[in-house]
């Protein structure tokens, strides 16, 4: 067992993890965080994508102790006093989710594509989102998501 301690949506945790337990399921597991869905684990879908220290990565590719001394955010720590982030409100606006098993992922990967760049082209935004697959909406209403909470 190895210790670790982690800022997960502006909170401080410490705990004991096994070396080769994957952060998503110390997120799901441990912390009871379970936006952060796990759709693959091969790192092929992006459902399990959180920020690490404002990047999106994918959480189903880093074991918790990679993440020692990190600040995390989940699905779970975008809103705030219950307000939806932009990027949320977004989504919900221009219809860009309909089961919802990708979208934590897809919300958190366009929070760090706005990050880098605050107006992307359509073409940045597909590049960007490429790693986060859909199978219900065919894109066309997550790219219009994205520039809606670009502008």
């Amino acid at each position: 067992m190895r210790r670790i301690s982690v800022t997960v949506n502006g909170e401080r945790h410490e705990a004991e993890v096994e070396p080769r337990q994957l952060l998503v399921y110390f997120l799901r597991e441990e912390l009871g965080l379970t936006g952060t869905v796990v759709g693959c684990d091969t790192s092929s879908c992006g459902s399990c994508t959180v920020l690490l220290g404002g990047e999106s990565v994918k959480s189903c590719t880093l074991l918790a102790v990679q993440a020692d001394g990190a600040d995390i955010t989940t699905i779970e720590g975008l809103a705030r006093d219950g307000e939806l982030h932009p990027v949320q409100q977004a989504f919900h606006e221009e219809h860009g989710l309909q089961c919802g098993f990708c979208t934590p992922g897809m919300v958190l990967a366009t929070v760090s594509l706005l990050a880098e760049s605050p107006s992307p082209s359509d073409g940045e935004i597909r590049l960007a989102l490429e790693g986060n697959l859909c199978r219900c909406t065919g894109y066309q209403n997550i790219v219009k998501a994205v520039k809606a909470a670009a502008v």
